[in-house]
C-alpha cells in the first residue's frame, strides 16, 4: 500500500479528540500507517536527566495518529479531499485531490 500522505503536506484531522485541527505532517510512519502532525495530539512525557539529553522534566511533544484519521487539504482550493494517483499525458504519476462536488441544480 502506498501512502498518499507525505511529509510537509497540509492535512486536517477528521476524527478523534483533535477533530477539525489542521497542521503540516512532520513524519510518516509507514510500518504502522501513522502520521505525526505539527501541533496535533500533544502529549506530556517525563524525561529523566541524562548525559546528552538537552530537555529534562516535563516535555510536551506531538504523538502519532492513524493515517486514516487525516485528510489532505488541496493547496489550490484549500478544501479537504481524498487523494488519488493519476498518470499525466507525459507518463508522470501525480497525486490529485478529489474534493466534494457541488450539487448541480
Amino acid at each position: 500500500m502506498s501512502n498518499k500522505i507525505k511529509i510537509d503536506d497540509k492535512v486536517i484531522v477528521i476524527s478523534g479528540k483533535d477533530k477539525g485541527k489542521t497542521g503540516s505532517v512532520i513524519r510518516v510512519i509507514k510500518s504502522s500507517n501513522r502520521v505525526v502532525i505539527e501541533g496535533v495530539n500533544m502529549v506530556t512525557k517525563h524525561v529523566k536527566q541524562r548525559p546528552g539529553v538537552s530537555q529534562t522534566g516535563l516535555v510536551k511533544g506531538e504523538s502519532s495518529i492513524p493515517i486514516s484519521n487525516v485528510m489532505l487539504i488541496d493547496p489550490d482550493t484549500s478544501q479537504p479531499g481524498r487523494v488519488k494517483w493519476q498518470f499525466l499525458e507525459d507518463g508522470t504519476k501525480t497525486r490529485i485531490v478529489k474534493g466534494k462536488k457541488s450539487a448541480v441544480e
